[in-house]
């Protein structure tokens, strides 16, 4: 009789040990899919090809981006609105932003990484690197010649994925309190033959 109920309760207690390894299994893989595929560069790739509407109208996706990050006064696509997008991409899906339109504002959000990871905001210096004029985008691979591939607004006057080059990094960032895999490798992506991007005016 001993012997059937300490046997049961080594069952019992294998199965909930197997139990909690699946579960930790199981979240680990969820945060892996979560930091490798983040919600946000998600949400931003349903605006590929999004342009500036020419003449007096605007686009009232990109207007809708200067009101998620407090800045309705932008009433206009024709300014520079890199940081309207990417802001307005991380207020869409529940990350507050730097709340800012100057690009180099999002030096000072979130988490500062030393290295690029798929999913992260790259802020480059425009113009000057001493100066105040920037450019944001999300870093969603690189190409075969170790360029960044950057998915980011106002690039070409539309949403689209450029090469841009690492000199230009002034820094990169990541949401606060997002999971993330420093160690994962980064996308090769193919540029087409595009030439790297100089001037987000």
């Amino acid at each position: 009789m001993r012997i059937r109920l300490l046997g049961r309760l080594i069952a019992m207690w294998r199965k909930r040990r197997a139990d909690k390894v699946m579960k930790s299994s199981y979240l680990r893989r969820k945060a892996r899919k979560s930091a490798f595929n983040p919600r946000w560069v998600k949400e931003a790739r349903k605006y590929i090809g999004l342009k500036e509407v020419p003449g007096k109208r605007h686009n009232p996706a990109i207007l809708r981006w200067w009101k998620a990050i407090k800045a309705p006064w932008f009433t206009s696509d024709e300014v520079p609105w890199c940081a309207g997008f990417c802001g307005g991409i991380l207020e869409e899906v529940g990350i507050v932003s730097s709340r800012s339109a100057r690009a180099r504002s999002f030096e000072k959000w979130g988490e500062k990484l030393s290295k690029p990871v798929y999913g992260c905001i790259a802020v480059f210096w425009r113009g000057s690197r001493n100066g105040t004029q920037g450019h944001v985008a999300f870093v969603v691979g690189k190409d075969r010649q170790g360029r960044l591939m950057c998915l980011g607004g106002n690039q070409g006057d539309a949403v689209s994925i450029k090469p841009f080059s690492t000199d230009r990094v002034l820094s990169y960032r990541w949401p606060n309190g997002e999971p993330h895999l420093i160690d994962l490798y980064m996308p090769i992506i193919s540029s087409n033959g595009q030439p790297l991007s100089t001037n987000e005016a």
